[in-house]
């Protein structure tokens, strides 16, 4: 049986997203290890590879991924040579050698980039979280910037008439609570063009699953699709799942990485790191974040406007950290240790120029973490020692409807709930089986061993 027709079979069994025409796979088989079929090709338009074992000598070693990106430019440039290009990325889309993929289309042959789209925190990464960004002109390339994080959060027609395909290359973190991915998505299902995501690592293992499935009601820009809380996927694997399932319509392709296996941390791909978004500074803060994260929908500080977000937690009234930290401990949660610390808050955050109280999350065996149990432990420490002090961020003006900071970031009410009545226990329960249900979810739309 030939390639395309073994592609044509494997694409009618899995329920495929749209399949481009099909291209040569001879070199991009070896490259995919998967133990589901791989409804893909080297360019993965989603067409195929069969399912075979791969000899322990043949396993990827550490330290030589390569990203999506580069495997665009040294295998599949075809797919957009004579094209206008869209390009949706920021300062975490580069090559190995630091080079930014704005740069390394603009300068490809026979590729014309037209367009260029930002997303939170704008085209080079540098604005602060939730601060909208204008529109305007890359003064590097003298390409146009649509902002997508600003009047608009999808592409209007008009930002879309001058390109004929949409490449996509962010760094996300492996997490529902983020909008990077959810950008990715919107624009996906409005566009009406194909579009090309480039694959990347999930830093924190794409091997581990936890947390609840958003419930729809709480759909927002940190979570637009029912996914877990840390889902354990790939960008272009999320896609996949998307587009597969039908909670997405778009035609999709996604070009692979080489040499990625799913339990790899950031750190072994040899990819080197660059912050995903200003305040994910260091990996222990990206594993931590599924949890931590909660603390943004509360009156007490997650940590921004520090020298730690995300591993510091704290509120001015929080004068019983010593206690408060013993009391976690107490816990043994595994692979975290809690202890004290007072910081002086920058200027425009919660507490800013006050120095306050906190609690330090220190990671002693990130392969043990559970971020998300973590994260819900702490809001009851917190609510249990201050139940007048402590309490949830009431909605912006313009949140979309009116649903509280902390529903949105859990993308459920439950939370809350729990939090206040005590009964976190049977909450983290059933949120583990819905990361369970999930892992089983996603199987099929997997692309790495």
């Amino acid at each position: 049986m030939s390639l395309r027709h073994l592609a044509r079979d494997a694409v009618r069994s899995d329920r495929p997203v749209h399949l481009t025409p099909p291209i040569a796979m001879t070199r991009c088989l070896p490259l995919l290890p998967s133990p589901f079929t791989i409804t893909a090709a080297c360019a993965l338009a989603l067409a195929v590879a069969v399912p075979r074992a791969t000899p322990l000598a043949a396993q990827p070693r550490p330290g030589n991924v390569i990203p999506g990106v580069e495997v665009l430019l040294t295998d599949s440039l075809h797919l957009i040579k004579g094209k206008r290009v869209g390009l949706l990325t920021n300062h975490s889309g580069r090559d190995r050698k630091g080079t930014s993929t704005i740069d390394l289309l603009f300068k490809a042959p026979g590729v014309k980039l037209t367009a260029l789209y930002g997303p939170e925190h704008g085209i080079r990464g540098e604005a602060k979280a939730g601060e909208k960004i204008n529109s305007g002109v890359d003064a590097k390339t003298g390409v146009t910037v649509h902002s997508l994080y600003g009047a608009v959060e999808t592409p209007t027609p008009a930002m879309l008439k001058d390109i004929d395909v949409l490449v996509y290359d962010i760094q996300d973190v492996g997490a529902r609570v983020y909008t990077y991915q959810w950008t990715l998505a919107l624009t996906a299902a409005s566009a009406g063009k194909p579009i090309i995501v480039l694959d990347r690592p999930n830093p924190i293992r794409a091997d581990r699953f936890e947390g609840n499935i958003l419930d729809l009601k709480f759909r927002s820009l940190v979570g637009q699709h029912a996914v877990a809380l840390r889902y354990g996927l790939t960008p272009g694997e999320l896609m996949r799942y998307l587009v597969g399932t039908k909670a997405l319509a778009a035609q999709v392709t996604v070009i692979p990485m080489k040499n990625y296996t799913r339990a790899m941390w950031f750190d072994q791909t040899g990819i080197p790191r660059v912050n995903p978004s200003p305040n994910l500074r260091t990996l222990d803060a990206e594993l931590l974040y599924p949890g931590t994260v909660f603390f943004e929908g509360t009156n007490a500080t997650e940590g921004r406007g520090t020298d730690a977000p995300f591993t510091l937690l704290g509120a001015d009234y929080l004068t019983d950290h010593v206690a408060i930290a013993r009391t976690l401990n107490a816990l043994k949660l595994p692979g975290v240790r809690f202890d004290t610390a007072t910081r002086t808050i920058e200027a425009g955050y919660k507490f800013g120029g006050k120095t306050i109280p906190m609690i330090k999350v220190m990671v002693t065996d990130r392969n043990a973490v559970q971020p998300v149990e973590l994260g819900i432990r702490m809001l009851r420490a917190f609510y249990a020692a201050h139940p007048k002090e402590f309490t949830w961020r009431e909605p912006s003006v313009n949140a979309a409807g009116r649903i509280k900071g902390i529903d949105r970031l859990a993308g459920t009410d439950q939370l809350t709930k729990a939090v206040e009545a005590g009964t976190v226990d049977a909450l983290i329960a059933q949120w583990n089986a819905d990361a369970v249900r999930f892992a089983g979810m996603v199987k099929p739309y997997l692309l790495y061993r």
